[in-house]
């Protein structure tokens, strides 16, 4: 997703990454959900998980991406 922005010569420019979206990597979200990355890609193959932006030979994910994943995954947990 791109975000528009006006720069101070009155002109729109789009930025692909602001600071409130930030990339984040396999650490974090492995950190944060107690979970393994082998099931994290696991669910990657299965289209079951947001793929990862490929920075050379590293991954990393947008944290809104994952946090929307994970927002539904309880959300259907829960049978909402």
């Amino acid at each position: 997703m791109t975000t528009p922005n006006t720069n101070n010569a009155g002109t729109t420019t789009t930025t692909l990454l602001c600071a409130g979206d930030p990339l984040i990597d396999m650490t974090f979200i492995t950190t944060c959900t107690g979970m393994t990355d082998k099931w994290f890609y696991k669910l990657i193959q299965q289209g079951q998980f947001p793929k990862p932006i490929k920075l050379g030979r590293s991954s990393r994910w947008r944290k809104s991406e994952v946090e929307t994943w994970m927002q539904q995954r309880v959300a259907d947990s829960r049978g909402a």
